[in-house]
């Protein structure tokens, strides 16, 4: 159950973020076997000055359309990490206008313990989930 956060420039239309949004979900569900309707995403979109993302010397070229996946998870296999940030920017680049190098994404893992629902209540820890 990744929690994930998207970062990005502001300008999009809600239909482009709706489809970023499907994209990543399908994606993220069918390489972590995630559960059905657990989707947590939330969008956040800044004005260009307020993202200053460069590349560390690897020759990425940055572009308006840039985008930061931060998903929040339990852990996973290295081999799971690498399907899911090659699938996800092949889907993307393929189904939007968004270049595999306006790309990052970064996962952070935690455990069950790091999780409420709501309610005050751990599920994870309290049979509930």
């Amino acid at each position: 159950m990744p929690l994930m956060r998207v970062d990005m420039i502001r300008g999009r239309s809600k239909a482009e973020i709706r489809q970023i949004l499907d994209i990543a979900y399908q994606v993220a569900s069918e390489e972590f076997h995630l559960l059905p309707r657990d989707r947590y995403q939330v969008v956040t979109q800044h004005e260009p000055e307020e993202m200053v993302i460069e590349d560390v010397g690897l020759g990425l070229p940055r572009s308006t359309k840039f985008l930061l996946f931060s998903l929040t998870s339990s852990p996973r296999a290295e081999a799971d990490k690498e399907r899911f940030y090659a699938r996800l920017v092949q889907e993307l680049s393929t189904h939007t206008d968004v270049a595999p190098s306006d790309i990052m994404i970064n996962l952070v893992t935690n455990t069950k313990a790091d999780w409420s629902f709501g309610n005050g209540e751990a599920q994870f820890l309290n049979g509930k989930l």
